[in-house]
């Protein structure tokens, strides 16, 4: 094996490691029950609807960023979930457990 070959297989074992350990630290949360949630391409009521989760769905929050202010069954709050590329739900509406941010704030 080359140590060219070499270099980019442990670079390679080392970016799926990191990808591993962040997939990790994502937690899933539930989103209120009863209640089917508009999943927005950006954080807040102006953008456009991407789709809408179902009654029971649980979502994983890889980030949170301030947007609109919302109320829902969780309270009033302007923080949003990123749940997926360029897809946010309000915090409002998913269950943290917490009136504050529970992941890192979106970049």
């Amino acid at each position: 094996m080359s140590v060219d070959h070499a270099e980019r297989a442990e670079g390679d074992e080392t970016r799926a490691a990191t990808a591993q350990a962040a997939a990790a630290t994502v937690r899933y949360y539930a989103v209120a029950p009863g209640v089917r949630v508009n999943v927005r391409s950006g954080p807040g009521t102006g953008y456009g609807v991407v789709r809408v989760l179902n009654e029971g769905a649980q979502v994983p929050i890889y980030c949170q960023t301030p947007g609109t202010t919302v109320t829902g069954p969780y309270g009033t709050t302007n923080i949003w979930d990123n749940i997926s590329n360029g897809q946010y739900v309000s915090d409002s509406y998913v269950h943290t457990g917490s009136d504050g941010y529970v992941a890192p704030r979106c970049s």
